[in-house]
């Protein structure tokens, strides 16, 4: 899918999600009270862009199963939900260049075990040293804070092809 972003020409559209939840859905150290605090502006982003599906990134993932994180969200974007990304102690190769960058690598190696690695992607993080630095597929969010409001926009923004 291409959109338009004025001043830019057409850019693709994100297809692929990848979630972080600490930091992100909530701030990251909070109570577990707060947990999902950020739900709403999360799913409501998710909701304005039907053509994008979801993998869980989180470290989450290391103590549950897909199907507990999936309860953990509301049935219309439970059911984009695609998959969790492999662990990286578990992965059988990563390349130099992602030495070190244990999110990128992981994210990466989804795309590839699923054949999806051609397409737009976009992992929402709040820890960018997970990352190779100035990686344009990264959205990063004040792990403070998490996905605000003002954040959210920019997230729909970027999902869409606008730079935000």
């Amino acid at each position: 899918m291409l959109y338009s972003s004025p001043g830019k020409g057409a850019v693709s559209a994100v297809q692929i999600l990848f979630l972080d939840f600490d930091g992100v859905m909530h701030p990251e150290f909070c109570h577990e009270s707060k947990h999902f605090v950020h739900q709403d502006n999360f799913e409501t982003v998710m909701r304005a862009a039907p053509h994008v599906d979801l993998v869980i990134s989180s470290t989450w993932r290391h103590k549950r199963s897909l199907d507990e994180l999936k309860a953990l969200f509301t049935a219309d974007v439970r059911a984009r939900i695609v998959g969790a990304t492999p662990l990286y102690a578990q992965l059988d190769e990563v390349p130099d260049t992602l030495q070190g960058y244990e999110r990128e690598a992981e994210c990466r190696a989804w795309l590839r075990q699923h054949g999806r690695a051609a397409q737009e992607w976009l992992a929402v993080d709040d820890r960018s040293w997970n990352f190779r630095p100035f990686n344009p597929n990264v959205f990063l969010v004040d792990g403070e804070v998490g996905l605000d409001a003002d954040s959210a926009a920019k997230l729909a923004a970027r999902i869409h092809g606008a730079v935000a």
